[in-house]
């Protein structure tokens, strides 16, 4: 028995300084981030913007990888599977760690127990926007009419579970109104019907509408948050609904089983990042308003949102088509 417990404590001692230079060594050849979402979308186009200023910082290549499809999920699979060496992280998000096991069956991933939380981004509220021939031009009238003329009114998504969906689902309930969701494959369609009159209502994020809202393509009635992008657009709060705040926020995870130092390295150097005046610029400048934390409180983010999703989802009766 005590010559198991020296020969254990042996190699512990042995394997510590190595684990140690190993860390130290970090990083040696270049990192891949898997962003789960198309190139040229806008969580491809932040984690682009912020993949250079991270190279500096941790004096290597990062490159980016597009793994798309089954509402991200397909590339965060990926991620969660892949060694834990700190060479393959992920780009985590509302929609991959919060919603998407929710409503997409099969998922080969626990978003609480398959990755290790590196730290958040950032935060993007989400905006209601009208065709610009709807006759309610706050809150509080479009309320009024969806409740004076049930199942009338329709909300466009961009997809059947997406967040997007959710929060319209969020919305009827905190108003106690009968809307008509049509589910659209992205924003781009969404927003084109939604202009051309076809549907009444959509929830995005303020960088995707912020153009056809200032060219008065459509009108925006509040936002969840207030955005650097909008701010003249009142929150929902301030236009008569409290508690109405959701978002869609950002993060970067490693495979479970990363080296604490590792992780630890990665977080310090997101941070810095996220620290840079460049930075913060560039992310307010596309509606992200940058966060900061630790990997624990990145964690403890995700503790809270995935049975929050979770609850909404089963809440609603939401199902993928």
């Amino acid at each position: 028995m005590k010559r198991s417990l020296f020969l254990l404590l042996g190699v512990a001692a042995v394997c510590a300084p190595v684990a140690s230079a190993l860390a130290e060594a970090y990083p040696s050849r270049p990192i891949t981030i898997v962003v789960p979402f198309p190139a040229g979308g806008g969580t491809d186009a932040l984690i682009r913007s912020l993949a250079p200023a991270l190279s500096q910082e941790l004096h290597q290549t990062v490159l980016i990888d597009n793994k798309a499809g089954a509402a991200g999920t397909i590339g965060s699979a990926a991620v969660a599977h892949a060694a834990p060496d700190g060479y393959t992280l992920g780009v985590a998000t509302t929609s991959t760690h919060a919603v998407a096991l929710a409503v997409v069956k099969g998922a080969r991933y626990d978003p609480l127990r398959s990755f290790a939380p590196i730290g958040l981004i950032g935060f993007s509220p989400y905006v209601l926007v009208a065709r610009p021939t709807l006759p309610a031009k706050t809150l509080a009238e479009l309320i009024r009419d969806a409740k004076g003329a049930p199942g009338k009114l329709t909300f466009a998504s961009v997809g059947q579970g997406s967040l997007s969906h959710l929060i319209g689902e969020q919305f009827k309930q905190a108003t106690r109104t009968d809307l008509i969701h049509i589910p659209y494959k992205g924003a781009s369609p969404a927003q084109t019907e939604l202009m051309g009159g076809q549907v009444d209502l959509l929830f995005d994020n303020p960088a995707t509408l912020v153009q056809q809202i200032r060219g008065g393509r459509i009108k925006a009635l509040a936002q969840t948050q207030r955005s650097a992008l909008l701010p003249e657009v009142p929150t929902f709060k301030e236009a008569g609904l409290a508690g109405f705040e959701s978002q869609l926020w950002y993060g970067l995870v490693a495979p479970a089983g990363t080296q604490t130092a590792v992780v630890q390295k990665l977080s310090e150097a997101l941070r810095k990042v996220l620290a840079n005046r460049a930075t913060v610029a560039a992310l307010l400048s596309s509606g992200v308003a940058p966060a900061e934390g630790t990997p624990a409180q990145f964690a403890a983010t995700l503790n809270q949102q995935v049975p929050y999703w979770a609850n909404v989802v089963k809440s609603s009766g939401v199902v993928m088509e």
